[in-house]
């Protein structure tokens, strides 16, 4: 069985990755670029919050940035989504990628709103809603990543960082870290007039502070 061994490996291995069939625009399902998804993945290794510890994609998806922690060396991996297609696009993207990679961690898939899930861990990863459809959507997210892990990367709109500095405070939380990207949206609603939208996101690292 093959172990990912660099950034490269693993964009490539989590572009393989199937996204959305039938996404939902009220709540801003996009499939995870797989190069971005690589990158904060590697730098979260790179920082000691992947390899040998417990994780939580919230609100996952189809599961992209949780296989990637596993393909990195995650004890455990909480996939939490509410929509449970997409939780059994994610479970069968795990098992193709279990018949060419070693995987040891745990898989733990739960299909519940994320105001629901009550475990704890080491490291939150997640792409919420960026809250053009809902405003202030990714508010849920980070709080209750703020209630779960000890650190969390979260993706949001670049243009938030002022707002997630200063909720990380007051949730003894710091930013510790911040890649930004220009994120690609493919067109995926009827209502998509190009082929591809770039949207200015980042990415913040957030650490517990108590």
């Amino acid at each position: 069985m093959k172990e990912i061994r660099s950034k490269s490996g693993l964009a490539i291995a989590l572009s393989k990755l199937e996204g959305f069939k039938e996404p939902k625009v009220s709540v801003e399902q996009y499939t995870m670029d797989s190069e971005i998804g690589a990158f904060v993945l590697w730098n979260g290794l790179l920082n000691g919050d992947i390899r040998q510890k417990v994780s939580a994609d919230l609100g996952c998806g189809t599961g992209i940035l949780g296989i990637g922690a596993l393909l990195l060396g995650a004890k455990k991996v909480f996939f939490v989504d509410s929509d449970s297609s997409a939780l059994e696009i994610a479970k069968k993207s795990l098992e193709k990628v279990k018949s060419e990679f070693n995987i040891e961690g745990k898989a733990v898939f739960t299909c519940e709103d994320i105001k629901e899930f009550n475990e704890k861990c080491d490291t939150v990863i997640e792409n919420p809603p960026f809250g053009v459809k809902v405003r202030h959507a990714d508010l849920a997210f980070l709080k209750k990543a703020f209630e779960t892990g000890n650190v969390v990367y979260s993706f949001h709109k670049s243009e938030s960082k002022a707002f997630i500095e200063r909720l990380s405070a007051k949730n003894e939380f710091k930013v510790t870290g911040a890649w930004y990207f220009k994120f690609p949206l493919k067109a995926t609603y009827k209502f998509h007039s190009r082929r591809i939208k770039y949207i200015d996101v980042g990415c913040f690292r957030l650490e517990k502070t108590d």
